[in-house]
């Protein structure tokens, strides 16, 4: 069959938007997620702008890999630049992402560009936490796309320590132990 792959790490895995008829846990090397854009449109406004997740240089990204028929390339390419370029803060880029089989396929990938602006770079989680809970946009709340980001990382057994930590204070929630703390 004639596809061709998109790889998803925030809202693409749990609202992709576009027909697929495949979806595959895959690894990207090279970048790592990162709530490292501030949200102008989606979720925050230039006034009051929320964070959002950036594909960023270092490290790997664990993630959703989609395959859609190539008869439909042109409308799916027509939504995600709609979608993911609305500000340019992402630049579109073809990589090669593992799929869980082991195999390699090249994706469309959206990679944060750090001369725009909107990059805000490595955030302290307690202003990460005031951006997302004041946060929103077009798209919702900023602390929403947050937590849903967050439950679907955990429904693919997923770990992402930060954004973990983030949603622990969102929710007011306090870390949970690990065996052998105690009193």
């Amino acid at each position: 069959m004639d596809e061709f792959w998109v790889f998803g790490y925030g809202s693409l895995m749990w609202n992709p938007g576009f027909p697929n008829h495949k979806r595959v846990n895959a690894r990207l090397s090279g970048y790592h997620r990162s709530l490292c854009v501030y949200s102008h449109v989606h979720r925050g406004t230039a006034e009051m702008p929320g964070l959002v997740l950036g594909l960023d240089r270092g490290g790997f990204c664990e993630g959703v890999a989609f395959a859609a028929k190539s008869d439909d390339e042109e409308a799916v390419m027509d939504y995600l630049r709609a979608r993911e370029l609305v500000t340019r803060v992402y630049r579109e880029l073809v990589l090669p992402v593992r799929l869980e089989n082991g195999s390699t396929v090249p994706a469309v990938a959206y990679v944060v560009d750090h001369s725009h602006t909107q990059y805000a770079g490595k955030v302290a989680p307690e202003h990460a936490a005031e951006l997302v809970r004041n946060g929103h946009g077009q798209s919702g709340a900023n602390r929403d796309y947050v937590l849903n980001t967050v439950d679907h990382l955990r429904q693919l057994q997923i770990g992402d320590a930060a954004l973990e930590s983030l949603a622990r204070l969102l929710r007011n929630e306090q870390p949970r132990p690990k065996f052998g703390d105690g009193p």
